[in-house]
């Protein structure tokens, strides 16, 4: 039986919605790849314990690597969700079945999470019925009876008996004292006895419940517990690693006494671990590097610099020499030499949050990776072997976030980051912030004379005069937009959008006022730039600006029908403003006059859109959604990827298509994808 083209095109349109509403590209069926710039934030180890050199490793956006060479590299193994939010806080290799694997997880920003449960080596999960929707910020399993485990939530305490299939809470339900409980411990000879350290005082428990017994002498009150270690060999002996510091009790957690030798300023201490061979060395991964101490505690040095956030620490149970560190922003450092010195071990290992991504037009294979939250460790990154490799290429930027790439005409390179505009010389990055206007230049149309606070009184400042009002020194604040428009260079900013003529050598304006621009005020400040020829297009959330002349005058566009709030834009050559936002994608050909819709595309929440001149289609992506599209502007039918991740923008590099994603770096298409894209045949939209 045939179907009409009609009912036909209907029918795989909804098979598309459902595979994009479902969402269940994980990285084992996902044909693009992750392909780096290696590092990024680390949380938890675990290790067989029949083979240690066996190692699992969890993240904060959903994802298990594991590496089977002592972590020399790393290898992407399971995605616990299809949502970027987990953070895996707790790994469990089951003691008497290392197939078997225990998670703790929670969301970020909210109060939900659960545990995950594997039973073939950590490649598919489940999840306990029991604790879902909890938050668990600790799990651990009992020495001398594996089927018992103990999980920490924001609710309380948790037991299971039998391996993770069934939960109760042990702690008091309700209870006003034991909950937001961060970590757990249980005695290595006694599963009745449990500890729970809180977000306020850590507790115990010598009956499995029954009964709570607060264990807060020695300790400065309202301590966050962080981490509980109980020595295998002396049950007696019990250490906390709490906001304050570092405590450690010789009889049961009776009584605690505060370890010296760690610097107040150090003294969040995520973790502390214990050298399986010698029980007197113990390591604290702290905010502010590794601590260790050989002699149980007395004295302790630093053994990493202060910029280390260490979230775990992990000790070769073979080889005491051999220990890792899962740490925020670096990612994974390993030491042959008993933690006297470290270096990265990333290979493999990719959760950078990337911001933008610029290929080079003056060199194939080249491209740049704008990376933010990482501080010293991120900033920008480039590959010149079609992202093989990848190396740091930051010097100058002193850890500002990079949110927007741009290359110049004559093949200049710019960072918009968190503090202006830098350029790249060759050896380190530069501020390429001065300001110079021209007095002859008039003021942009849409400018009003700012309101200024002088001793709590507000004063309308005399219209813009270039000889009373003095250039402000530099452009200021968070670059939103960066834009080489020809043989000119534009920058947003809070102050307003800036342009430049000489290459950004200088600055004039803002041609468009920024937020202390009253005409402007309610509709923030601007997002997002495009260009096509003399064409210039500058948006915020609320409002879109147009200019026929390269910016010397604007005016507003009509804003579209059905649009909350802009997010993003782009041209094409003939100077069609495509508009992206919550509710979709909007188009103009005559600048806002009137407005076509794409009201059959199967997204929303657009988060990118691009012209893509090789492919004369406008690129898309979705916040809600991992498949790409590219929509041929001529009768709006699409073609599309599913990349299996979450990306917001998307570039060619050799002719493979690549993208940025907010945790896993920069993900790739096989080279026989992206030259065989889905098509989908459809009619004309409205």
């Amino acid at each position: 039986m045939k179907l009409k083209r009609s009912h036909f095109f209907l029918a795989v349109l909804a098979a598309l919605a459902v595979g994009l509403s479902v969402q269940t590209a994980y990285a084992a069926s996902s044909a693009w790849s992750p392909i780096g710039p290696d590092g990024g934030d680390a949380r938890r180890f675990a290790f067989d314990p029949r083979d240690p050199g066996r190692i699992y490793l969890g993240t904060t956006d959903s994802w298990i690597y594991v590496s089977t060479n002592g972590g020399s590299s790393w290898s992407r193994l399971a995605r616990l969700a299809p949502e970027d939010n987990l953070v895996i806080d707790s790994l469990v290799v089951d003691r008497s079945n290392p197939q078997t694997l225990f998670a703790g997880v929670w969301v970020m920003d909210h109060p939900d999470g659960g545990v995950y449960i594997s039973h073939d080596g950590g490649r598919s999960w489940s999840e306990a019925a029991d604790m879902r929707g909890q938050s668990v910020r600790a799990l651990t399993q009992a020495r001398s009876d594996p089927a018992e485990l103990v999980a920490g939530t924001l609710s309380g305490v948790y037991r299971s008996r039998d391996s993770g299939s069934h939960w109760r809470e042990i702690s008091p339900p309700g209870s006003v004292e034991i909950h937001e409980v961060e970590s757990v411990a249980i005695d290595p000879y006694d599963p009745g006895i449990v500890y729970a350290g809180t977000w306020h005082l850590p507790w115990k428990t010598m009956d499995g419940g029954q009964q709570w017994i607060s264990m807060k002498k020695g300790l400065i009150d309202d301590s966050d517990v962080f981490s509980i270690i109980v020595d295998p060999s002396r049950p007696s002996v019990v250490f906390a690693s709490a906001c304050s510091g570092i405590y450690r009790s010789d009889d049961f957690g009776d009584d605690f006494r505060k370890v010296q030798g760690i610097p107040s300023t150090a003294r969040r201490t995520r973790v502390i671990t214990m050298d399986p061979t010698d029980r007197n060395t113990v390591y604290a991964g702290t905010t502010e590097g590794l601590y260790k101490t050989r002699d149980g505690g007395e004295n302790w040095d630093r053994t990493t610099g202060p910029d280390v956030i260490v979230n775990d620490v992990y000790v070769d149970p073979r080889d005491a020499k051999h220990v890792l560190l899962a740490t925020d922003r670096i990612g994974v450092l390993a030491s042959e030499d008993a933690g006297v010195t470290f270096e990265a071990s990333n290979t493999g290992f990719s959760q950078r949050q990337v911001a933008a991504l610029l290929a080079d037009a003056k060199n194939p294979g080249t491209m740049y990776a704008g990376v933010i939250n990482a501080k010293t460790w991120g900033g920008v990154f480039v590959t010149t072997d079609f992202g093989r490799t990848w190396k740091q290429q930051s010097d100058g930027l002193g850890g500002r976030d990079v949110f927007v790439l741009a290359q110049t005409a004559q093949g200049s390179l710019l960072a918009g980051t968190s503090e202006g505009v830098f350029r790249w010389t060759g050896n380190a990055w530069i501020p390429d912030d001065s300001i110079s206007i021209d007095p002859a230049q008039p003021p942009a149309k849409s400018a009003k004379p700012p309101v200024r606070r002088i001793r709590g009184h507000a004063h309308r400042a005399a219209p813009r005069s270039h000889r009373s009002l003095p250039a402000a020194p530099a452009l200021r604040g968070r670059v939103t937009a960066l834009v080489a428009a020809g043989d000119a260079l534009f920058a947003a900013t809070p102050d307003g959008v800036f342009r430049s003529t000489n290459d950004g050598a200088s600055w004039d304006g803002p041609v468009l006022g920024g937020a202390s621009d009253v005409a402007f005020t309610s509709a923030g400040d601007y997002v997002a730039l495009a260009w096509s020829g003399s064409v210039m297009y500058a948006a915020r959330r609320h409002g879109i600006m147009f200019s026929a002349d390269r910016g010397a005058s604007w005016q507003p566009v009509i804003y579209p029908a059905g649009l909350t709030a802009v997010d993003t834009v782009a041209t094409e050559p003939d100077g069609t403003l495509w508009v992206g936002g919550r509710e979709g994608v909007f188009y103009t050909s005559d600048h806002g006059r009137t407005w076509g819709r794409m009201r059959r595309l199967p997204v929303t929440d657009i988060n990118s859109l691009a012209w893509d001149p090789a492919m004369n289609r406008v690129i898309l992506t979705s916040g809600q959604s991992t498949v790409i599209f590219a929509v041929d502007p001529a009768d709006k039918t699409w073609k599309w990827w599913n990349a299996g991740w979450t990306v917001h923008s998307v570039a060619s590099l050799g002719g493979r298509l690549v993208a940025a994603s907010m945790f896993s770096g920069v993900v790739a298409a096989p080279q026989q994808e992206t030259a065989s894209a889905r098509s989908i045949v459809q009619t004309t939209q409205r």
